[in-house]
């Protein structure tokens, strides 16, 4: 787990430290594509680390219900059913972060008054 936390923290240095190093100058084209890659790239993390959560919590809520119904086979239809209902409210959060990604993406409005003020 260490390891992969190192690993992740370098390569997101990296990506930083590597739009900096080939940044170019002046040019407004070249601006509003570093724009347009920094917002591409900031809604892929985003994207990332909002399914964090929800992907964590359906693995915690899958292996309750399992345990529960292991525990009770009289009560699997009760459990299954709050495991149903719970799941599809932790699967509606990943959605709100996918509409999310998608605006950053697709409609950010201020994207070309960023692209005059960084030129």
């Amino acid at each position: 787990m260490k390891k992969t936390a190192v690993f992740l923290l370098t390569a997101l240095c990296a990506t930083l430290v590597s739009a900096v190093a080939l940044a170019a100058d002046g040019d407004a084209t070249v601006t509003a594509l570093n724009t347009v890659s920094a917002i591409a790239t900031v809604a892929g993390i985003g994207m990332a680390i909002a399914i964090l959560g929800p992907s964590i919590s359906q693995g915690l809520a899958i292996f309750a219900s399992t345990a529960g119904i292991a525990r009770n086979p009289e009560a699997a239809g009760t459990i299954r059913v709050t495991m149903i209902i719970g799941l599809a409210l932790i699967e509606s959060l990943a959605i709100y972060a996918l509409v999310i990604e998608l605006l950053i993406l697709y409609a950010f409005p201020y994207s070309d008054l960023i692209t005059k003020f960084l030129s």
